[in-house]
């Protein structure tokens, strides 16, 4: 009889972007803008897209301003699918 081997699937990696806190008003909660600049394909200009995410910040410590980079997880809440990995830059 052939030992089975335990087959352990492969982590994916999870995704990472960084934007900056526009509210962090929720408990334990806050809303970052993801800002994006695209070529537009037919008339060749710089197109600003911005994208707002729901992220938990387990410690309450980002601040409006501040830069932070979040990291794909589990959904948390209805919206809340990111959470805070590290604050970059604080706000000024």
């Amino acid at each position: 009889m052939a030992e089975a081997t335990p087959v352990t699937p492969e982590r994916n990696i999870r995704k990472s972007r960084e934007g900056i806190v526009v509210s962090n008003k929720m408990n334990k909660t806050i809303v970052i803008a993801i800002v994006e600049r695209i070529r537009h394909q037919k008339y060749e200009k710089f197109v600003t897209r911005t994208k707002k995410l729901y992220a938990h910040d387990e410690a309450n410590d980002a601040k409006v301003g501040d830069r932070v980079r979040v990291m794909e997880t589990r959904p948390m809440s209805k919206l809340k699918r990111w959470r805070v990995v590290e604050i970059l830059e604080r706000a000024k």
